[in-house]
């Protein structure tokens, strides 16, 4: 039974474990003239510890990392990094706006992109927190709590109960 519980518990944990998302700029467009990126960049949800990927061909594109200035106006001086493989891997490590630009003349052509990163949400609650909580819920009101967070909780509680992992 114990083993069991063991298993219950890692697999609980694997399960809740939030991943990195590789945003690949353009989607199957990739980083090119004449696209959108205001349009893609708004479908979608960048948080920190992600990736933004470039795909482009490395002979007529590069990718600089600007402030909104060098954004708004195009220009790479005083660039915070620049890439120029074709196939670039950037970690979003903070949770601030970036900007993105084409270095080699495609960023007048609409090579540019904004991006805000947002920080990750908290974790949630461990199995021991969550035992503290049922022990001093003693006479609180029934209260609903919605969202993914609460169906992990409310799995694991079902496979303590299934498990024998403990009195709930």
């Amino acid at each position: 039974m114990a083993l069991n519980c063991v298993l219950f518990f890692l697999l609980a944990a694997f399960a809740t474990t939030v991943s990195a998302t590789d945003h690949i700029v353009g989607a199957n467009k990739g980083w090119n003239p004449g696209i959108n990126y205001t349009l893609w960049s708004s479908n979608q949800t960048f948080y920190v510890g992600d990736l933004i990927s470039f795909r482009y061909k490395k002979t007529q594109h590069n990718v600089f990392e600007v402030n909104k200035n060098g954004y708004d106006n195009c220009i790479i001086e005083g660039a915070f990094g620049n890439w120029s493989s074709g196939r670039d891997f950037i970690l979003l490590n903070k949770s601030k706006r970036y900007y993105f630009i084409c270095g080699i003349g495609g960023c007048s052509d609409g090579m540019k992109v904004s991006v805000v990163v947002h920080p990750l949400p908290p974790p949630p609650p461990s199995p021991s927190a969550i035992a503290a909580m049922h022990s001093s819920e003693k006479a609180a009101a029934p209260t609903t709590v919605g969202g993914f967070e609460s169906l992990v909780v409310r799995l694991m509680l079902v496979g303590l109960m299934v498990y024998g992992c403990g009195r709930i």
